[in-house]
């Protein structure tokens, strides 16, 4: 199996990690035991904290308050008796995933972003319904994309889903619209929030691989790196978030309404969103996903500038387990499909094909998981009823 170089790599003796410049990039044959724990600096889409950078003690305290959060917002979501959110709870998760699939270049870095989308979710679902959706995406990236380690899968869902939903939607976001928010107040508080949101997240990374032991990134020179980056990062998400807002502001402007009261959507016409996002997402995967930045994204390229493409070592048997699990569950690592080695009349794909395979299944994958749950805490709730 070939793959490049300049990557997160495990050697052969399994207690290695290697970063070399997306600018120095060479094949090299790795034997399949290699690759495994691998973010590619090249990658189109890679994005999350990988299990490289967390320790199984920061990482296993992060999946407990994970799990945590997600039962305190599932018994919230069941108590809302808010069937109708169901299918918003679905099409705005295929929509984040989507457009998460879009890096966009930062000029004058040789870096890229990308949406986080917490924000967005939050003001048309609630906090608890936007953490339950997030997790969904983020869960489907890991295991069937290998976006993000499973091990640190734990942590991504929390930076990426608590600090937009329960941190910066209630103290930034919502003081700023008020209750009958205008245009202007919508951009103004989109791009607060997100900010909020976004430099929170990443300090949370920075934190939590310091906390890791992972000495070749300090706190300091870490943060002093990560955090200007993602500056830029978190504005761009503001101004996206606003677009959206604005767009349900005017196609149905009752599901902000009703998302500020804490009300049920029940009786709210939601075809006019849905019909809005969903064409958003297939966009994204189906046209815009094949031209995103091939830039390392803010956290790989932070890492690179730090550690200068020296080796960062991170190794446990819970490294080994999350690697061996994430193999077998990716279908499109990477989001390519796994090159075969069945001799010479094997075709390899393209990547634009692979990406637009990869954007297509995980996003109905995230549909279909978001609305289950959702469609799950509804039973349940409908089963203790009857008790």
């Amino acid at each position: 199996m070939r793959k490049p170089l300049n990557c997160l790599t495990r050697t052969p003796q399994g207690s290695r990690f290697e970063s070399e410049s997306s600018t120095n990039c060479h094949d090299v044959t790795l034997d399949e035991h290699d690759t495994r724990n691998c973010v590619s600096l090249e990658a189109l889409l890679g994005m999350h904290m990988a299990d490289a950078l967390i320790s199984p003690a920061v990482g296993g305290t992060m999946w407990v308050a994970t799990a945590a959060t997600t039962v305190y917002c599932a018994r919230k979501v069941r108590a809302e008796h808010d069937e109708s959110k169901i299918p918003l709870m679905g099409v705005a998760g295929a929509f984040i995933f989507g457009a998460q699939m879009l890096n966009f270049t930062i000029p004058g870095t040789g870096s890229s972003g990308h949406l986080g989308g917490g924000l967005i979710l939050a003001i048309l679902l609630g906090p608890e319904a936007a953490f339950l959706v997030m997790a969904s995406v983020l869960g489907v990236q890991a295991l069937f994309f290998a976006d993000g380690g499973l091990l640190a899968l734990g942590a991504n869902i929390f930076n990426l889903a608590f600090f937009p939903a329960f941190v910066a939607h209630p103290l930034v976001y919502r003081p700023l619209t008020g209750a009958d928010p205008s245009a202007r107040r919508v951009v103004v508080a989109s791009i607060a929030a997100a900010l909020v949101g976004v430099e929170l997240g990443a300090l949370g990374v920075v934190l939590e691989t310091t906390l890791s032991g992972i000495t070749a990134l300090p706190f300091s020179a870490f943060a002093a790196v990560v955090l200007p980056i993602h500056l830029v990062i978190g504005l761009v998400e503001g101004f996206v978030t606003a677009a959206v807002v604005l767009f349900v502001l005017k196609a149905q402007p009752e599901i902000l309404s009703r998302g500020r009261e804490r009300s049920s959507l029940a009786g709210v016409n939601l075809r006019p969103v849905l019909i809005g996002l969903g064409s958003a997402a297939l966009l994204a995967v189906v046209v815009l996903a094949s031209y995103a930045s091939t830039n390392p994204d803010g956290l790989e390229w932070s890492i690179a500038r730090v550690t200068g493409g020296a080796e960062i070592q991170s190794s446990s048997a819970a490294h080994d387990v999350a690697d061996e699990v994430q193999e077998r569950t990716a279908l499109f690592p990477g989001y390519e499909r796994p090159d075969t080695e069945e001799g010479p009349a094997t075709q390899v794909s393209t990547p634009s094909r692979d990406t637009l395979l990869a954007g297509l299944v995980g996003a109905v994958v995230v549909l279909c998981v978001a609305a289950l749950a959702g469609a799950t805490i509804r039973r349940r709730r409908a089963a203790a009823s009857r008790h």
